[in-house]
């Protein structure tokens, strides 16, 4: 979000113990923090408000129960070809079979 190095934060700090002094930039940093974590806190509830109200939960559920029956197509799918691959293989090896049979000199 910012792109604050750590150069700029020690000058950053440097101006600011100037400018106010070493007895208040304790108490300062205290209400800077303060405001802060009660913007995240604010942004963090409108966050979840905001998710409620568009329904994030059933969208997220949908998305995840089409991606389940996508993975069971596919999977359908793959058993479909294997099973269709071995009664390919399945007939080819009884055609050889009666195939060898039939060389065979009967008695």
């Amino acid at each position: 979000m910012f792109d604050i190095g750590f150069t700029e934060l020690v000058v950053i700090a440097v101006i600011s113990l100037v400018v106010m002094g070493p007895e208040r930039l304790p108490e300062t940093v205290r209400s800077i923090n303060l405001w802060i974590g009660r913007a995240r806190q604010a942004l963090s509830s409108a966050r979840k408000e905001l998710e409620s109200e568009v329904g994030m939960d059933e969208i997220r559920q949908q998305l995840h129960n089409e991606e389940i029956l996508r993975d069971l197509a596919n999977t359908r799918r793959e058993t479909e070809e294997l099973v269709a691959n071995t009664q390919q293989e399945g007939q080819e090896l009884a055609a050889k079979l009666q195939s060898k049979a039939a060389e065979q000199p009967k008695i």
